[in-house]
């Protein structure tokens, strides 16, 4: 049971060392940054050399996540290339001729080996040439980097997700509660209706000659449209459903939006159908708990 947040940060670095005939260095950096979106909003910063790799970031990114505005940024400063020792063939076989040559005019021994060597251009020193070899092992530990980089976001948001919910529960609980207190309000039984109903129709009573049977119907009326029974039952319905919702874990987030706007309605029904004072009371607190399960609400996955 598992939920992420919309917010957070990580960062992954290391350094690349390829290459077929020394190593080829360079470090790479990568930084995400997640903040809440009401979709998904994936935005990439490469540099010169990787932009082949933006289909696969973003497939990368994308399996893990569902909902946020995430930056990822990639930095990758190239370091020194090792300096390595290659024969060029070509001059070493245009020395080696010359030196040939020199010896059957001159009648001399062989020159050593350092000293053909030590001959400007028959040795040169470079880095390893980038072959597509390369670049693709390249590409593909820096691909690993964004990897180990996306675990840390989801778990950094998973951490946050998991107190939000925490935080979401306990209002929710609030709520459950807020709408027993409402359900078990004196004003609402019988007998205060009653007498509620009678103390409003008594100065029409005295005033005039009215049907009773009239009043009655009208009574009823009255009675009918201020009773909380289906706001109430709604409520809990809701509640439950939140509940399920948080045994069963993932993106929830929309879903929860969704029961905010419910349990909105539900408590604007009862605090305009309250005849009671200490119902209209119960109403105003659960809208400021439903307010800020709203709020909290948008940051959940």
């Amino acid at each position: 049971m598992t939920f992420q947040s919309m917010t957070g940060f990580a960062r992954s670095e290391g350094r690349v060392e390829i290459g077929q005939r020394g190593a080829v260095h360079g470090r790479w950096v990568w930084e995400l940054r997640s903040v809440n979106s009401k979709g998904l909003d994936l935005r990439l910063r490469l540099p010169q050399g990787f932009e082949a790799l933006e289909a696969e970031c973003r497939r990368v990114m994308s399996a893990s996540l569902t909902r946020g505005s995430i930056q990822a940024s990639l930095r990758y400063d190239r370091e020194a290339t090792a300096e390595i020792p290659v024969v060029n063939r070509e001059a070493l076989e245009a020395v080696l001729r010359i030196v040939e040559e020199l010896r059957d005019r001159l009648d001399s021994p062989p020159p050593a080996a350092e000293a053909i060597l030590a001959v400007r251009g028959v040795v040169e020193t470079g880095g390893a040439d980038e072959d597509d070899k390369i670049i693709a092992e390249r590409h593909r530990i820096v691909l690993a980097g964004l990897e180990k980089a996306m675990a840390e976001l989801v778990a950094a948001r998973s951490q946050e997700g998991g107190r939000i919910v925490q935080l979401l529960a306990g209002q929710v609980d609030s709520i459950a509660e807020l709408t027993k207190a409402v359900e078990a309000d004196p004003s609402r039984t019988p007998q205060a209706i009653r007498e509620r109903i009678a103390t409003q129709l008594a100065p029409l009573v005295d005033a005039a000659e009215l049907d009773p049977q009239r009043l009655h119907q009208e009574a009823a009326i009255l009675a009918t449209r201020a009773d909380l029974r289906e706001e109430i039952d709604r409520l809990n319905t809701h509640v439950q459903a939140a509940r399920d919702l948080f045994a069963a874990g993932g993106p929830v987030g929309r879903r929860l939006d969704f029961l905010a706007q419910e349990f909105n309605r539900e408590c604007n029904t009862i605090c305009s159908k309250s005849n009671a004072a200490s119902v209209t009371a119960l109403g105003l607190e659960m809208k400021l708990v439903i307010d800020q399960f709203r709020e909290q609400v948008q940051n959940l996955e």
